[in-house]
């Protein structure tokens, strides 16, 4: 598959669980041909997967080529088939095969990824638990990835017009959640999460707020000791490594105040503590990135909804978000290598990082 910088970007898309809401939404967000005014789309799924969905959406045409190699058509939708066989598809019934086919489409879109035959992949919601097998014992997308693509550390970033949120621990039991809490996580996490607020997003000099994880911050150690023995010890270490962090803050009054727009992102501890206002507060279209691989991924904010699976009723407002987003950083990362290759652009950019150091001495700890 060709990626030159002569095409668009090329962005892959998984078809997620084959009974969930994945495929009307590649469908839906496809099927407006403008989309091919800013990229070459290429799916990994298959030709009877796309048609069987296509036909309980009829005011949707939906033109596309059906490939099996790197050919691609840089003009028209490309579908690449991962699996010939037929395979009967229950919208709205988790099963073995919505997920075996998930992880197929999955698993072949990210090696694409990988090998750079694809620029970005969008990937639609699987199921966690009917993905299980030998091959695949990841709890969702963003382990699978970490370990495709061989990094110490990723961070699950949510992402939206007002906020960007980072995730310390993802899917784990609250009754475990303390136990991850460690100074060299915290650490390992900021430096994955300024790194994509440079070089992703374009910002300077990140100002990253971090999440207590006690309520009142702990209050000196009253209601935990988390804060005072690991959680600020390791902020005091980031901002030693020139990575601007700011906290611990408690939950509740930092969002509820607003405070979140202050800062160019947030470490939360856990799932729910950044879930929630996240999904409340957010300004538009939230999608999920995931920071620190070399491959640029996307997916919408929401699961497989297979109460509404098969009814044509799916908002593809998050997955046509998810795909705006991948094109912009995968920009953003081209101007970021072009800017830093060159020794006077780079010199006007410490220029704009020490001007905003002074910015950031004002906020208050």
């Amino acid at each position: 598959m060709n990626t030159s910088h002569e095409h668009k970007p090329v962005i892959g898309f998984s078809c997620g669980d084959t009974n969930g809401i994945g495929t009307e939404l590649i469908i839906k967000t496809l099927g407006d041909n403008r989309i091919l005014d800013i990229c070459t789309p290429v799916v990994f799924a298959n030709n009877k997967l796309i048609n069987f969905y296509r036909k309980s959406l009829p005011e949707i045409t939906l033109n596309f080529t059906s490939i099996k190699d790197s050919r691609i058509n840089h003009k028209q939708l490309n579908i690449f088939n991962c699996w010939e066989e037929d395979v009967v598809v229950t919208p709205g019934i988790m099963n073995e095969t919505g997920g075996k086919y998930a992880v197929l489409s999955l698993t072949t879109a990210a090696e694409a990824l990988k090998e750079g035959r694809i620029d970005g992949l969008v990937t639609a919601p699987l199921h966690k638990s009917n993905v299980q097998s030998d091959n695949f014992k990841y709890t969702g997308h963003t382990p699978y990835l970490k370990n495709l693509f061989g990094v110490k550390e990723v961070a699950m970033l949510m992402v939206a017009e007002n906020m960007r949120v980072g995730l310390l621990t993802e899917h784990v039991p609250v009754k475990d959640v303390a136990q991850y809490i460690t100074r060299e996580a915290i650490l390992s996490k900021l430096k994955v999460i300024n790194d994509s607020l440079r070089r992703d997003f374009n910002i300077t000099k990140p100002k990253i707020a971090v999440l207590a994880l006690n309520p009142h911050a702990g209050d000196e150690g009253l209601v935990g000791k988390e804060e005072e023995t690991i959680i600020k010890p390791a902020i005091k270490e980031a901002k030693q490594k020139d990575i601007f962090c700011f906290g611990p803050y408690p939950a509740d009054a930092f969002f509820a105040r607003g405070q979140h727009e202050k800062f160019d992102a947030v470490l939360a501890m856990y799932h729910d503590q950044a879930l929630i206002p996240f999904k409340s507060l957010a300004i538009g279209e939230g999608i999920n990135y995931t920071a620190g691989i070399a491959g640029v991924r996307t997916s919408p904010d929401h699961g497989t909804a297979f109460d509404i699976a098969g009814k044509g009723i799916a908002d593809e407002a998050s997955f046509r978000e998810s795909v705006y987003k991948c094109i912009d950083i995968i920009n953003g990362r081209r101007e970021y290598d072009m800017q830093y290759s060159n020794p006077l652009r780079k010199l006007s950019s410490r220029i704009v990082a020490n001007a905003v150091d002074q910015k950031i001495s004002e906020i208050p700890e």
